[in-house]
């Protein structure tokens, strides 16, 4: 009996919460705060990517099969100027 009153007592005095004295000053928390908001940020920021990847797939093969090309041929000055003929790169 005298060892069931024992574990009794030490179970609540584990349980029984007690003064922590743990300050989490301004600076630390604020860069707890800016590094769980870097985190949720880049989470967010792979997952967008991860679901819009299909979508970019398809809208390249589409683009592909219309025959367009793609942007960064439309944006490369080279290219440009192998659409429209012989200019130099003044554009004359």
């Amino acid at each position: 009996m005298r060892r069931f009153i024992a574990s009794i007592c030490f179970v609540l005095a584990l349980t029984v919460p007690t003064v922590a004295f743990a300050y989490v000053g301004p600076g630390a928390g604020l860069g707890l705060l800016g590094a769980l908001w870097a985190l949720i940020a880049a989470l967010a920021t792979a997952l967008s990517f991860i679901i819009a990847w299909p979508f970019r797939k398809a809208l390249k093969r589409r683009r592909a099969s219309r025959g367009m090309e793609p942007a960064e041929k439309r944006a490369d000055p080279a290219h440009r100027n192998e659409r429209e003929g012989s200019r130099d790169e003044t554009g004359r």
